[in-house]
């Protein structure tokens, strides 16, 4: 049943973007490569999109941000790679097993699915932390960007006794999980719970018989997107549209 609606999304998805002209964004300064552009192709969506659907357009380079979906179409670069991680043969590293051992207080539990106080306020200490004013942090852009999905989704809400120190959001799409963002707590950033957040939910995905967790894209050079790479074996997808082993 699963497969037959990922085949009939897929043939959907394909027949969409050979007879569509979507726009194309002016090129701007790139937000992950310094001194390079960056331009997208996407759409905004209004209604919902089935879980299937997102899923067949990740297969095609697209990702989502809020309501928008895009995916790279930068003239001079290319870097922009999506990538999964096949989770039944996932293998942690040394230092990942250290992360888990680092970690082991920490409790995960799956959020209510909306907006807080206290959600709000983990997310504005994190991108004051980590993004140096580059992103909104105010209420409605926080509720915009994460809660506003079109597609079907969870949050796993990280504890540290009975503090909230970290929240993911995913995508729960037929045959996958796809991370949305995660923040954490500054005050924390030791703890390496990025990293944990990942393994968590790759353990979570294999439990549940989940074949695949995407992770955005991978961006070899870029300071905050190159880490996706030690996460092994992976998959990405090439410039034919076929997903292929990273070497």
């Amino acid at each position: 049943m699963e497969k037959d609606q990922l085949q009939l999304a897929r043939q959907f998805v394909s027949e969409l973007l050979s007879g569509t002209e979507l726009p194309t964004s002016e090129d701007d300064p790139c937000p992950y490569l310094p001194g390079s552009m960056s331009s997208s192709q996407g759409f905004q969506l209004e209604g919902d999109m089935d879980g299937a659907i997102y899923r067949a357009l990740m297969d095609n380079g697209f990702r989502r941000s809020g309501r928008v979906f895009y995916r790279p179409t930068c003239s001079d670069c290319g870097k922009c790679i999506p990538i999964r991680i096949p989770t039944e043969s996932f293998q942690h590293t040394r230092s990942m097993r250290r992360v888990r051992r680092k970690n082991a207080e920490i409790k995960a539990r799956f959020g209510d699915g909306q907006p807080s106080d206290e959600k709000h306020s983990l997310f504005q200490r994190y991108i004051d932390f980590q993004h140096d004013n580059t992103m909104s942090g105010d209420r409605e852009s926080f509720e915009r960007f994460l809660y506003d999905s079109p597609v079907p989704g969870c949050e796993i809400c990280y504890y540290l006794q009975d503090r909230l120190v970290g929240l993911s959001w995913l995508d729960a799409l037929p045959g996958a999980l796809s991370s949305v963002y995660m923040c954490f707590d500054p005050t924390c950033s030791s703890r390496s719970l990025g990293t944990y957040s990942i393994l968590w939910e790759i353990d979570y995905c294999r439990l549940q018989g989940i074949a695949y967790y995407y992770l955005g894209y991978y961006i070899p050079g870029s300071k905050t997107m190159e880490y996706k790479g030690r996460f092994r074996p992976a998959e990405i997808l090439d410039g034919t549209g076929a997903w292929r082993k990273l070497d």
